[in-house]
């Protein structure tokens, strides 16, 4: 059996997710953008591992300040752990994530993601939703 880590949680992630099934789920708000994290029991399943084996590792992450877990919501990360998935993204899965998402979009996520300004609104624009 493998030893989890957070780590190796991550990265199967980003694989169940890029890989897999091709989708990511971002939540955009004023703390910064957020993922959704596969359920345990997924991750369990790609690591062909007992999913009670997965919980103290998301525990971990948890109070290391990576990821959230609410009833009924799911597993999220941090903006944290957002980091970690993207910079993750970048030096592995670069070419899977720009399949998925486009290089502009990737692009302007991972500067959302860290905390760079994000590109200008383009010409013509109106600015801001309700202005």
């Amino acid at each position: 059996m493998v030893l989890l880590t957070p780590d190796l949680l991550f990265d199967a992630a980003v694989r169940i997710q890029l890989v897999e099934d091709r989708t990511l789920t971002f939540t955009f708000s004023r703390e910064g953008v957020s993922l959704r994290f596969p359920t345990t029991r997924r991750l369990a399943e790609f690591l062909q591992t007992p999913h009670y084996y997965v919980l103290p590792v998301f525990g971990q992450m948890e109070e290391g300040g990576l990821i959230t877990r609410a009833e009924r919501v799911g597993i999220m990360t941090t903006p944290l752990g957002a980091r970690k998935f993207i910079d993750l993204v970048e030096t592995k899965y670069r070419s899977e994530a720009i399949h998925v998402l486009g290089e502009p979009v990737f692009l302007e996520i991972m500067r959302r993601i860290r905390g760079m300004q994000a590109s200008p609104p383009s010409p013509g624009g109106s600015g801001p939703i309700g202005r």
